[in-house]
């Protein structure tokens, strides 16, 4: 184990290091799940209890919870950083392995804590469920990246991994903070699940070429550009052709339509980038800019890795707003 970091560094320096450990522009992926559970629990008021509570909840999941999994990444992916991305805070020297070490620990034990204190805080069985299903997180993210299983390298199970602990458990733990567990929020968190592993697919893009060269079998390595899209979408529009079934059958009048509407226009850019992988919904590029999607989700100069981006523009904008307006409908729905 290295433990010769940069002795130049300052305290604040070194305070940007562990913080660039947790990555903190991927802790915004767990703001939509929270958000919706809590609406549509039906039982969110805007008091100081409830907003701290809430406040307290996205610190679990976002820094805590999502910051644990990026440190553990960073901290098993050190040797193959040393050649992708010298300037990560361990090969840069900026913390030592044990420091990096330590980061993941303390990171871990906070989010145990707050856990536990949602579990006495709570009470019955919301309390201990919603302390469940942040351990379950912890071990997920740990074990995706960890040897010997580091889910990462399994492409049946790295995406689904992903999807389940940042898209599922994220509504269910929002609706759990302020009422018991809907139907109605079980079958929202499991919809996002599926569409977030389909996208996760389509982001393997832009390492496709890394990957074939170093042997690993990411998706679009096995079964090809076309391929994944076929696989990718499948999943999506199972899942969105079940939010506005869902939609209908709950009577959700307008809602209904305006999903069936987001499904067609999904289903149309789908179109265009499978008939074009690499030009496909071109006009969608300055859209991608301006939304800042590339620093999001990576910045690529692959073809293809940049059609998805435009793909997410249609498919993430027309979801979200389809979603919120779900939860404000399920909030209202009777129990």
């Amino acid at each position: 184990m290295t433990d010769t970091p940069k002795a130049s560094l300052s305290p604040m320096q070194k305070l940007k290091a562990h913080l660039e450990l947790l990555d903190p522009i991927t802790w915004v992926g767990v703001l939509q799940g929270i958000v919706c559970g809590a609406i549509a629990s039906g039982r969110m008021e805007f008091s100081i209890e409830h907003i701290g509570q809430f406040a307290l909840l996205m610190l679990l999941f976002g820094p805590l919870g999502t910051g644990f999994s990026q440190s553990v990444n960073d901290y098993y992916d050190r040797d193959l950083d040393r050649v992708n991305e010298p300037s990560r805070p361990i090969p840069s020297g900026r913390l030592s392995e044990k420091e990096a070490l330590w980061n993941w620990l303390t990171v871990g034990a906070m989010a145990l804590i707050v856990g536990a204190f949602f579990a006495y805080r709570l009470g019955e069985w919301r309390g201990g469920f919603l302390f469940l299903i942040t351990v379950f997180g912890l071990v997920v993210s740990y074990i995706y990246s960890a040897p010997p299983l580091k889910l990462k390298n399994n492409v049946l199970l790295s995406a689904p991994a992903v999807g389940i602990s940042y898209s599922f458990i994220t509504w269910i733990a929002g609706n759990l903070l302020y009422a018991d567990l809907r139907p109605e929020v079980v079958w929202m968190g499991a919809i996002n699940a599926c569409i977030a592993i389909g996208l996760i697919f389509l982001n393997d893009f832009k390492s496709a070429e890394g990957d074939k060269a170093k042997g690993l079998k990411s998706l679009p390595v096995m079964i090809g550009v076309r391929g994944t899209y076929l696989v990718s979408f499948s999943l999506i529009d199972v899942a969105f052709g079940t939010f506005v079934y869902l939609m209908w059958k709950w009577e959700f009048g307008a809602m209904f339509y305006f999903s069936l509407f987001s499904f067609m226009a999904i289903l149309a850019t789908q179109a265009m980038l499978y008939l074009d992988p690499e030009h496909g919904a071109s006009a969608l590029e300055d859209a991608v800019q301006k939304t800042g999607l590339r620093n999001v989700v990576g910045k690529s100069d692959v073809k293809t890795h940049k059609s998805y981006l435009r793909y997410l523009v249609v498919n993430n904008g027309l979801y979200v707003l389809n979603v919120i307006f779900a939860a404000l409908l399920i909030a209202q729905k009777p129990t």
